[in-house]
């Protein structure tokens, strides 16, 4: 079993990261994070990125917990890519961020967490942020 987060290196990111990882240590489990960029990050940023996420593997790692890092495509849908990796290995926990939105925003952007929330096949914690 695993615990799965979606992680965007962000100040944001970074909380969330965080109580991931102290759900994989409580549950003494694997902790496996996904970054599934947008497609004009991707093509654009994709050094950056590659940097962004060693340095994720490098916080990981000194935290001592057992782990996996894996990146989307930029042609990925985030949601469904979660999805799947929650699929795959068979995830005992969700750690997603969540930040407000106006109806009308999420109605015109849709919304990656409310997805997760109502599809993913365990539990789902949703760290909120403003």
């Amino acid at each position: 079993m695993s615990v799965v987060v979606g992680y965007v290196p962000s100040r944001e990111g970074a909380v969330v990261l965080e109580r991931a990882i102290e759900e994989a240590r409580s549950r003494g489990t694997r902790l496996v994070a996904l970054n599934v960029p947008r497609a004009a990050e991707f093509a654009q940023d994709f050094v950056a990125d590659a940097q962004d996420l060693q340095h994720l593997d490098e916080a990981l790692a000194a935290a001592g917990v057992e782990h996996e890092v894996r990146r989307g495509s930029g042609q990925d849908i985030p949601a469904d890519t979660l999805l799947d990796l929650v699929e795959e290995v068979g995830a005992e926990l969700v750690v997603i961020g969540l930040r407000r939105r106006s109806p009308v925003g999420k109605m015109i952007m849709g919304s990656t967490s409310q997805r997760v929330l109502l599809d993913a096949p365990c539990p789902v914690l949703a760290v909120q942020f403003d």
